[in-house]
């Protein structure tokens, strides 16, 4: 276990401090096993889909809700998160799990992430990111992982800008560079109805991924009707800009014709 490992034996030097928007325990769909996943506030990216809209600015903001008001977003140091998780340590061996850490995007926070990961007692980590982000963080917070969940979205670079507001230029780059860590890791495609699900798109992430070596599934993740709900609440407005009532196209068939493991989740 890359991050137990790290942590047993390499003292920490700084003390990063880092926001965290939710801490969720008993974490079941975020990696084998029992896991807890981190969080992390700030996304570079604006998915039009997007069910986190509290975790997109970098900076914490007020979450109104029919149960009140709260704060979202806690500044931790490094040291103040990695005790928190150790603490959970025993339970999450147990149960052959451990800690996910994602977002918003991890990456914005690579640097906090891996100094927590480095004080982590033999706990199984996991980054959970879109692949947004600089090479440097990019193969910073990987080295520190024993595992990956990448979100592979939209293959065509206009519609990519078009749905989440950036090009996806980077996210390719770094996928090419995960496949060349050793990691064992999992592509997630979100299933946006009429968006990430047309069998043009799914052929196009099919025909990217195939031939990648040490990749050990795919995971459709059915499209969350509910993520609307939160916008009112963080002061925003949702617009999808995609029609929510269309059936979602979940045939894994197109990757499976590649030779690919692909479920839906």
């Amino acid at each position: 276990m890359i991050g137990g490992a790290i942590g047993k034996t390499q003292k920490v030097d700084s003390m990063r401090t880092g926001i965290v928007f939710d801490i969720r325990e008993f974490a079941v769909h975020d990696g084998p096993g029992l896991r807890t996943t981190i969080f992390l506030k700030g996304c570079p990216l604006r998915c039009s889909w997007c069910h986190n809209p509290e975790g997109l600015s970098p900076e914490p903001l007020t979450l109104t809700s029919g149960a009140g008001t709260r704060t979202c977003g806690q500044r931790y140091t490094s040291s103040e998160l990695a005790a928190l998780l150790n603490k959970q340590a025993a339970i999450l061996r147990a149960n052959e799990g451990g800690v996910t850490f994602s977002g918003g995007e991890a990456l914005m926070q690579a640097a906090f992430a891996a100094e927590v990961i480095e004080q982590l007692d033999c706990i199984h980590v996991i980054l959970d990111t879109s692949g947004f982000g600089s090479e440097e963080d990019f193969r910073l917070l990987g080295s520190h992982a024993d595992f990956v969940l990448f979100d592979l979205k939209l293959i065509d670079p206009a519609l990519h800008r078009q749905y989440t507001g950036r090009d996806n230029a980077c996210i390719l780059r770094n996928l090419r560079l995960l496949a060349r860590m050793g990691l064992p890791y999992v592509i997630r495609v979100p299933l946006i109805p009429g968006v990430t699900d047309t069998n043009m798109n799914l052929r196009a992430i099919a025909e990217t991924i195939h031939d990648l070596p040490n990749l050990v599934r795919v995971e459709m993740l059915p499209y969350n009707r509910a993520a609307g709900g939160k916008y009112a609440g963080c002061g925003m407005t949702f617009q999808p800009g995609f029609d929510e009532t269309r059936e979602v196209n979940a045939d894994t068939s197109i990757f499976k014709s590649f030779g690919l493991q692909a479920v839906v989740m």
